[in-house]
């Protein structure tokens, strides 16, 4: 019998997700609040290629990227979480749980964005793993959901490379700043989970990045072991 056919009479609905800090040693995730924005303004507003596959932005300046998160924050019910690497100690990213059907057991990553000193960092790496964790080991979901833009290689990559099993194509899924959007579902499960948390936390380990702090073995590496 697989996992997903395993009778569920012993369910219990999860909790919603909630506003928390999560801590480890190269990122702090806090709830986004107003004396983030300098920082993240700072960290984003020249580099309007981060907008390309994002719904929201580009912003003319932090207030009104301030403001529309927050708007977006109370529409979609989302926890929003400011990245904090804790070598630079300033908000350089955000990412969100969204879209909690704890009644089910399911919740989404996203609305992700890394700033360019956020990205291919072992900070934004550990990011996703707290996340992950605290929806697992925490909270009790079942079912953890990435989506992005199916023309979105960069995300389709991540995805993968963070443990995701690609799902399927969702045609004409939505209609995002005037086009059509395809969307590529991903999933990770919670019987899955143990096995990709023991690959994060290898490869977060300290003696796995040389002097220079270049990777010894990708992430993907540990997966498979």
């Amino acid at each position: 019998m697989s996992e997903s056919s395993h009778d569920l009479s012993h369910w219990q609905p999860a909790p919603a997700p909630a506003p928390v800090t999560l801590r480890s040693r190269y990122v702090i995730l806090e709830p986004l609040r107003a004396s983030h924005g300098n920082t993240l303004w700072q960290a984003i507003h020249t580099h309007d290629e981060l907008w390309n596959w994002l719904a929201l932005g580009p912003y003319a300046n932090e207030t009104a990227m301030m403001d529309t998160l927050d708007r977006w924050r109370e529409a979609e019910k989302a926890i929003l979480f400011a990245i904090i690497p804790t070598e630079t100690g300033g908000a350089a990213g955000w990412a969100s749980l969204m879209r909690a059907e704890p009644k089910h057991g399911v919740v989404e990553v996203g609305n992700v964005l890394f700033s360019p000193q956020l990205q291919r960092t072992r900070a934004a790496t550990e990011a996703m793993y707290l996340m992950a964790s605290h929806v697992f080991d925490t909270l009790g979901y079942r079912r953890y959901e990435w989506k992005c833009n199916a023309l979105n290689q960069a995300s389709r990559r991540a995805a993968e490379r963070l443990g995701f099993t690609f799902e399927g194509i969702f045609r004409q899924h939505m209609v995002s700043k005037g086009r059509n959007r395809d969307t590529a579902w991903f999933s990770m499960l919670d019987h899955e989970w143990p096995t990709r948390k023991r690959a994060f936390e290898a490869w977060l380990e300290p003696q796995n990045f040389d002097a220079e702090g270049f990777q010894k073995l990708s992430l993907e590496k540990f997966s498979a072991v």
